[in-house]
């Protein structure tokens, strides 16, 4: 796409010389992790490379996500394995039955890394599972250690493991400065969910 009067963009001249599968962290208290990850998911489409989405804590109620991925087209897929926040907003699972599609969500990612066929993964809200126990410190570790050199691995949630950090080629916090919720307003379609 170009703007009217300029020539067209080189996109082999923003190539980098030598490629690598980021490790990226987006955690904090803020709103927006979900959402940053969603917006590279759209971004890697856009580079035409294909793309998993698997939700560790969503599943229970409707996000636009969902269907606005499917009308992305096929570069992108999503998983939503989850039965919501576990504890809060007055989720009915016990904790046991969390745990459970956690784990399932795990082997999940563990299967699509050693597919070879995604260029980016996206393990939505993974770092609340760690600090819920759904998931365990081990199995995360064991995931970003399997991660192919040229995949992208992106990990959201709250609370992100200092030793996760650590390994991160990039983490970004959000930060909550104000939020709707706070003032009783309740969640709005296509901002909240």
């Amino acid at each position: 796409m170009t703007k009217k009067g300029t020539a067209p963009l080189n996109i082999d001249r923003l190539q980098p010389k030598v490629k690598k599968g980021l490790t990226v962290v987006i955690t904090g208290n803020g709103k927006g992790k979900t959402t940053s990850a969603l917006g590279m998911a759209l971004r890697a489409s856009g580079h035409g490379m294909k793309v998993c989405i698997i939700q560790f804590m969503k599943g229970d109620l409707y996000a636009g996500e969902w269907d606005g991925i499917r009308q992305l087209g096929g570069n992108v897929e999503l998983h939503a394995t989850g039965k919501g926040f576990c504890g809060i907003l007055g989720n009915p699972y016990p904790w046991t039955e969390h745990r459970a599609n956690a784990q399932d969500a795990i082997d999940l990612a563990r299967e699509k890394i050693s597919s070879g066929a995604y260029d980016m993964l996206i393990l939505d809200e993974i770092n609340n599972a760690l600090k819920l126990k759904l998931v365990d410190l081990e199995q995360l570790l064991d995931i970003l250690a399997q991660k192919p050199a040229l995949m992208h691995l992106i990990l959201t949630g709250r609370d992100a493991h200092p030793e996760v950090i650590e390994i991160a080629d990039t983490v970004s916090e959000v930060v909550e400065i104000k939020h709707a919720y706070r003032k009783d307003i309740e969640p709005q379609p296509g901002v909240d969910y």
